[in-house]
């Protein structure tokens, strides 16, 4: 029996699927997984295959050792070439191939954007990218602060490496993230601590009291503590070393 071509709009679907999920859960008995297998007429464990197949094109995960990782086809090399390129485009691709298909993820945003006047369609696609950048970076780091280890989703932020204004071309990839408490969201932000080459957490000598308990418990003790890193898209190092020269005080 010849097999069956993926489609764009499973491969999308699929692809969103890889950034929502830890490389752990990559199996056809995660409910999940079963769940878009439904969702797209393919058997879990061709779903499973397909997210191991992306995962081999992710350098985070390959060169962690990570074995069987070799069956990316040339339309998976293309479509991970096409994110690499545009991440707010593919963002929307991706909640569009969802919305079709009937998942109900971005259902609300995509239906927004379909009856949006024009001059919100911006607006629209700028919430589809950010519940992306999101879901990508948190998973990442399986929905945990990598300086703390705190894993209420709640009190976690995605946070940008380089800023948002800063940087619009990478303001959607998930290298230019950090999943952070929000606390260390606040003081990474205001350049209160920042990470080295190392991915170790450096505490500015600047604005502290050692008099305050909480600040040193909190913040100041984590000087020279590596961050956990994630499973994958790692965090890139040149948007550490902006960080580092334009934010860190």
């Amino acid at each position: 029996m010849a097999t069956v071509r993926w489609t764009r709009q499973q491969s999308l679907v699929v692809f969103s699927l890889y950034f929502r999920l830890p490389f752990g859960r990559f199996h056809s008995r995660n409910p999940d997984v079963i769940q878009y297998a439904n969702l797209i007429g393919r058997t879990p464990s061709a779903v499973a295959m397909k997210l191991s197949n992306i995962a081999s094109l992710d350098p985070a995960i390959t060169q962690s050792g990570r074995s069987g990782l070799t069956g990316a086809s040339s339309a998976d090399k293309a479509m991970w070439q096409e994110m690499q390129q545009d991440w707010a485009a593919f963002s929307v691709a991706m909640a569009q191939a969802e919305q079709e298909l009937g998942a109900d993820n971005f259902t609300d945003c995509v239906n927004t954007a379909s009856n949006a006047e024009t001059s919100k369609l911006a607006a629209v696609k700028v919430r589809i990218g950010q519940q992306f950048f999101r879901s990508a970076v948190l998973s990442a780091y399986n929905q945990r602060c990598c300086i703390s280890g705190l894993a209420n989703p709640k009190l976690l932020v995605a946070s940008h490496i380089v800023p948002w204004k800063t940087d619009e071309q990478n303001r959607l990839n998930p290298h230019n993230g950090l999943a952070l408490s929000a606390l260390h969201d606040k003081a990474f932000d205001l350049g209160l601590i920042t990470v080295d080459e190392d991915y170790r957490v450096v505490v500015s000598s600047q604005n502290t009291d050692k008099s305050d308990q909480f600040y040193t418990a909190a913040i100041a003790s984590f000087h020279g503590k590596p961050i956990t890193l994630p499973e994958k898209f790692y965090p890139a190092a040149q948007f550490l070393a902006f960080h580092r020269e334009h934010i860190f005080q």
